[in-house]
């Protein structure tokens, strides 16, 4: 039914910059919020960012003023722009809908690995 393909992580340094990509398909996402999450080994998934229908943002304290979330309705994809990247930014990313229950299921994720 509903798919999430997460792409665009990787192995960056410290400083560097990486654009993620999540790939939506069986729902279209012109009425929903949209949100971006990550989980570290041995840690629970976090909310990094969100964006609603209309385009508002908003952003972890943690990743304030270094990633930016965008969405393009008519390519049913959702983005994260992630730059000055951090170490403690290592992690998988998700995407899926800012809901308890999201989409129902999740993608496979997308691992940046920050290192030096």
């Amino acid at each position: 039914q509903v798919q999430l393909v997460e792409s665009g992580g990787g192995l960056v340094q410290p400083g560097g910059s990486l654009r993620l990509s999540c790939a939506v398909s069986g729902r279209s996402l012109r009425f929903h919020a949209m949100a971006w999450y990550r989980q570290a080994p041995g840690k629970q998934r976090e909310l990094v960012a969100d964006i609603t229908s209309g385009g508002t943002t908003n952003y972890a304290d943690s990743v304030k003023g270094r990633f930016t979330i965008s969405r393009d309705n008519a390519k049913n994809t959702v983005y994260l722009q992630m730059n000055s990247l951090k170490p403690e930014d290592t992690a998988v990313y998700y995407c899926n809908r800012p809901t308890s229950g999201g989409f129902g299921s999740w993608g496979q994720g997308t691992q940046v690995n920050v290192s030096s």
